[in-house]
């Protein structure tokens, strides 16, 4: 299993020694109109899956270098983009609890909570017959986090599920990269739930449909990296110049697991379990958030 810090299926694959692995297949396209590319893994044996460290299931990565540009209607393609892959998940006949993980006082956890406080929930209005019929039902949750509440997040859930009856259950939480220049780039969906703080080892129980009884869709954003993955990354520029220079590359010299464990030595002991993001990530998490919850909006019809 690939060691280092990150929620993202794709970067580790990208790791993987080897360009095919067994049990692991993966789909690239590019949209040629907004640039926006999209990588689709699928982790379909137990022998990838301890190979690649991720459960079972299909991982879908959006990623695009324009995605936080200050033009306000690049939004559209990214939500656009990302409808449509939820709509391999959720289909108009289903009753989705949107459920939005992460603290809504420390602004990089904030995700989750931003994407619910945009939603159109629509339950309670079904109930007295004032949208369509047809229209999907939503729910939202913000179930905030153990120290807040005392209570792993997966109890709550499970409990407004029991009662709720929601037929999937959608979790939106920010993530920790492996690589600094996807951080607030890159959406990863997967129909395999999510465990909760993994990436900045702040192992909660996992929400999947074992634990909470119906199919999880996990929507997440990278808004935070270890600070041994910067060093390794200003390592590999570094080497990058050696190598254009006639010298060996860092890529030749270690394996992936090796470059983590070396920039670990190197970084000071006390910034070595630090994360930290970018500078403007109050607008970075505002934008993004409201780009998820129109891409789950895109369900809801604007009349009756």
């Amino acid at each position: 299993m690939i060691q280092g810090r990150t929620d993202l299926a794709l970067e580790l694959q990208e790791e993987l020694q080897e360009s095919e692995i067994d049990g692991i297949k993966i789909e690239r396209k590019v949209d040629k109109n907004c640039g926006i590319s999209q990588v689709k893994i699928v982790v379909e044996t137990k022998e990838a899956e301890q190979i690649i460290g991720k459960p079972m299931g299909e991982y879908i990565t959006l990623e695009s270098e324009t995605f936080l540009e200050e033009d306000d209607s690049y939004y559209e393609d990214m939500s656009e983009a990302l409808h449509f892959v939820l709509r391999d998940f959720i289909k108009e006949e289903d009753r989705v609890l949107i459920v939005g993980l992460g603290n809504d006082k420390v602004t990089p956890d904030a995700l989750g909570p931003l994407v619910v406080e945009n939603i159109f929930i629509t339950r309670h209005l079904k109930q007295y017959d004032l949208i369509k019929e047809d229209t999907i039902e939503m729910s939202g949750l913000v179930p905030g986090v153990m120290a807040q509440t005392g209570m792993e997040v997966v109890e709550i859930v499970r409990g407004v599920v029991k009662e709720a009856k929601p037929t999937k259950v959608v979790v939106i939480d920010a993530l920790c990269a492996r690589n600094s220049s996807r951080l607030n780039k890159t959406i990863q969906i997967s129909n395999t739930g999510i465990s909760p703080g993994s990436g900045v080892g702040n192992h909660r129980k996992a929400m999947n449909e074992e634990t909470i009884g119906v199919p999880v869709i996990a929507i997440g954003v990278p808004t935070v990296i270890s600070v041994p993955s910067i060093v390794r990354d200003s390592m590999e520029a570094i080497f990058k110049v050696v190598k254009e220079s006639g010298g060996t590359s860092f890529t030749e010299i270690f394996t992936e697991e090796e470059k983590y464990q070396l920039a670990r030595e190197v970084v000071d002991p006390g910034l070595v379990d630090m994360f930290v993001t970018p500078k403007n990530i109050d607008e970075a998490v505002r934008r993004i958030s409201f780009t998820i919850s129109e891409a789950i909006n895109r369900y809801i019809p604007l009349s009756k």
